[in-house]
């Protein structure tokens, strides 16, 4: 038989999609794939059935329903304080997922380098491989996740054409600030390289942290590929809608990719995702207190069980330390990935081993993720009462 892509070969599965199969599986509840278990806002479920009867039901404008992408530059320029093109520097994408694979293939070349933060989101490695670069990792240090210059700049001397920067962070819930994000970017300038940004959870930042946009900050807009996702801000994860914003050097090319890898995202979701995208402020600050409230109950009732994990500034992930377990006899030389399905099939509850965002032999933590009813976050916590239990029994 002829042989496959080795390309394939270099990455696996995605660890987040498979948590959830096995979660469903046995009835777990799922707290390692982020998507909510309510429902998205009424006014864009009221659109979706109008659109469902008067449509559109065929292909959208290829790169995005024009009064769509009307609403996201002017979303988006409110945000970073300049005008947005919506003709030439928005594009909408089958998700940010999307997006960010149009962005790693319109700007790398075979053999090229991407700088990208470990801990990481899954995709961003397997991103850089199909696209034919080689992802070069930057260490966060926790529990703060701080990063040292010198890292970035080394990837940098490395030949890193592109950095990664995901903000608010996926899986630490870290939020960048802007003398950091200024640093990333003088660097990104001073080798002439591109930042490419995943700014999914933009709106779910808390107190006394702040969303500051990448794109916004002086000189950096015409080296930034902004990518996004209505996903998480509006509860809609499987409509796969998302957008790009960048300088219409780079998004010309990048409707390019886009059209011969999906065509367009879905006509009739567009149309009710406009709806959203116009929201006024209060949806946002609602949406974020909504997230502050999931937040600081879950972290308090793991506190309250004497379950280590730390507390996000911002997305609805956290990370639980698990190293107290991985100690004890009943789990001894046991991975976090055994431990994640132990969990699944002993406490009913599923999470996500942390390996599998670590480029470096991390095997102590598991992501757990906040974005449910707070019915369903209680009885979490009293599943949860097993492994405190646990916690307090004599090894022996």
């Amino acid at each position: 038989m002829p042989q496959i892509s080795q390309r394939v070969g270099r990455f696996t599965d995605s660890v987040i999609r498979r948590m959830t199969r096995i979660s469903d599986e046995y009835g777990a509840i799922n707290l390692s794939q982020g998507f909510p278990d309510f429902d998205p806002p009424r006014p864009m479920l009221d659109k979706l059935a109008e659109v469902a009867y008067a449509g559109p039901h065929q292909y959208s404008v290829t790169y995005g329903a024009e009064n769509l992408r009307r609403a996201l530059a002017e979303k988006h320029g409110r945000a970073i304080g300049r005008t947005v093109d919506p003709e030439r520097e928005v594009l909408v994408t089958c998700g940010g997922t999307e997006a960010m694979m149009c962005a790693m293939m319109t700007v790398c070349n075979p053999g090229d380098k991407v700088a990208v933060f470990s801990p990481f989101y899954e995709n961003y490695g397997a991103d850089a491989i199909l696209s034919g670069a080689q992802p070069v990792y930057i260490p966060l240090t926790p529990p703060d996740f701080t990063f040292a210059l010198d890292d970035v700049e080394n990837a940098f001397r490395a030949g890193a054409k592109a950095i990664v920067v995901c903000n608010p962070s996926n899986p630490t819930g870290k939020v960048f600030t802007r003398e950091e994000l200024a640093a990333i970017g003088a660097l990104a300038e001073r080798y002439d390289a591109w930042v490419i940004t995943d700014e999914v959870y933009e709106h779910i930042v808390f107190a006394p942290a702040v969303h500051v946009r990448m794109a916004g900050l002086p000189g950096m807009y015409e080296r930034t590929i902004t990518c996004n996702s209505l996903s998480k801000t509006y509860s809609i994860t499987g409509w796969r809608l998302g957008w790009m914003i960048g300088p219409e050097s780079v998004l010309e090319n990048a409707k390019k990719v886009h059209d011969f890898l999906t065509v367009g995202a879905p006509a009739p979701l567009q149309e009710a995702a406009c709806v959203g995208v116009q929201f006024p402020a209060e949806y946002y600050e609602g949406l974020a207190a909504m997230y502050r409230e999931k937040r600081d109950f879950f972290c308090a009732g793991l506190s309250k069980l004497g379950l280590r994990h730390t507390v996000p500034q911002g997305t609805y992930f956290l990370l639980m330390d698990i190293s107290d377990f991985l100690l004890k006899k009943r789990f001894a030389g046991w991975s976090d990935l055994a431990f994640c399905e132990w969990m699944i099939r002993e406490i009913g509850v599923a999470a996500v081993p942390g390996s599998s965002f670590f480029r470096e032999p991390v095997n102590h933590l598991i992501r757990l993720h906040f974005a449910r009813s707070k019915e369903s976050l209680a009885e979490v916590l009293r599943r949860f009462e097993k492994l405190s239990a646990i916690l307090k029994e004599e090894d022996v």
